[in-house]
C-alpha cells in the first residue's frame, strides 16, 4: 500500500456522455408525466380490493402431522410407519 494520500471524492463510475445525459433526462421526464396516472391506478386497485373483500380472507391454519415424522422424503409422499 502506498503512503500517498488517496482521493476519495472521485466518481466511482465514468462520466456520462451528452447523449447519455439527454437519455436520462428524457426517461425521468417520462416518469414524471406518468407518475400521476400510475398513482391513480394504484389507488383504484386498492379501493377495488377493499370493496371485493380481498383483505378479509382469514389465514389458513397451520397444518398438523398425524404422528410419525414431520418431514417427507424428497419427491414423494410422507413415509408411513406401521406399528
Amino acid at each position: 500500500m502506498s503512503t500517498a494520500a488517496r482521493v476519495y471524492n472521485r466518481s466511482p463510475v465514468a462520466a456520462l456522455t451528452p447523449a447519455q445525459h439527454l437519455r436520462v433526462r428524457r426517461i425521468e421526464a417520462l416518469i414524471r408525466v406518468a407518475a400521476p396516472a400510475l398513482d391513480l391506478l394504484l389507488f383504484t386497485g386498492d379501493r377495488v380490493a377493499r370493496i371485493a373483500g380481498r383483505n378479509q380472507i382469514d389465514p389458513e391454519p397451520a397444518r398438523r402431522t398425524m404422528g410419525g415424522s414431520a418431514r417427507t422424503p424428497i419427491g414423494g409422499p410422507p413415509e408411513r410407519t406401521t406399528a
